[in-house]
């Protein structure tokens, strides 16, 4: 592909947030977008390694400033001065980063390469789509079509991919907690989760009814009680539920009584075998901060197996 110096004229590029959230990079491009010109990157090729997932976004203002991520920082401004120079010649363009790339000067420590996929967005229609969807706990689709230089929502793939000659990038709500327990244990993870962006429900005692109803399949359950009676009424509904991961207190023996008292009830063999306990991906845990990490490293892990 020939490249062509930006003029001197050019903005230049400023990050305007180190967010990597899907939904702010989609707002941030539709704002833009209204204030005048926007530009979506698209992460759309890695050779060797990368230190982002295919489909991973950049978004860029015709000012110069944009968000997100296509690898670990060390292109991102590269990637906005290429969206600035779509933009001011008004076509899409492909360029390639790292290995097999023109740009000598620009080395990806991982020693891969990438390529990016820079659209000018003609209409934001297909982001706004891709926002209901999220906003209804939705999974989404979005297809670049390189021939068209358009968008157009499609229905989910499992993953980010080449889907013949067009690009599908797959958007899946945030992660949702569901938390019991009125535990010291359970204020840690609930602080901890809402630092890391995840959407917090604690349940109260009693409100079990409405459990069920937030329970969709981008939703953890944890269990954080140090009586098997406590848990019971919440279990039960997070073993019928499309949830990601069932989590509960307790020590192994504790696990015993509960697999032992599910079994009374008819619960099925494989239904049981989603319940982790102990709880976490660590431990034992001496203290309430050590198990809200182990928890919530346990939660991502878990999402990331669910929805590679």
């Amino acid at each position: 592909m020939h490249h062509t110096l930006a003029p001197i004229t050019a903005p230049i590029p400023v990050r305007a947030s180190s967010t990597d959230d899907p939904v702010e990079l989609l707002r941030f491009a539709i704002d833009a977008h209204g204030l005048g010109a926007a530009a979506l990157a698209t992460l759309v090729d890695i050779r060797g390694g990368a230190a982002r997932a295919l489909g991973a976004h950049m978004a860029v203002a015709a000012d110069g400033r944009f968000c997100g991520y296509v690898s670990g920082g060390c292109v991102e401004a590269a990637v906005a001065s290429e969206a600035l120079l779509a933009m001011a010649q008004g076509r899409d363009r492909t360029v390639k980063f790292g290995d097999g790339s023109p740009f000598f000067d620009i080395v990806l420590p991982c020693g891969g390469g990438i390529s990016v996929a820079i659209h000018v967005l003609k209409d934001v229609g297909a982001l706004r789509h891709v926002l209901d969807c999220l906003e209804r706990r939705q999974a989404a689709g979005l297809a670049y079509l390189p021939g068209q230089q358009a968008l157009e929502p499609v229905d989910p793939l499992p993953r980010a991919q080449w889907l013949g000659q067009d690009f599908v990038t797959v958007y899946r709500p945030r992660t949702r907690v569901v938390l019991s327990g009125q535990t010291i244990e359970a204020q840690a993870v609930a602080r901890l989760a809402e630092a890391s962006g995840y959407d917090v429900i604690a349940v109260a005692p009693g409100g079990v009814r409405p459990v069920a109803d937030i329970i969709d399949p981008f939703t953890a359950v944890v269990l954080l009680h140090h009586e098997l009676d406590a848990e019971a009424a919440i279990l039960e509904i997070a073993l019928a539920s499309p949830g990601f991961y069932i989590g509960a207190l307790g020590s192994t023996r504790t696990h015993r009584r509960r697999v032992e008292r599910l079994r009374a009830m008819a619960f099925r063999r494989d239904d049981i075998a989603r319940i982790k306990a102990p709880i976490g991906m660590f431990g034992p845990t001496r203290d309430a901060t050590s198990l809200a990490l182990s928890v919530l490293a346990d939660v991502a892990a878990a999402r990331l197996v669910a929805y590679a």
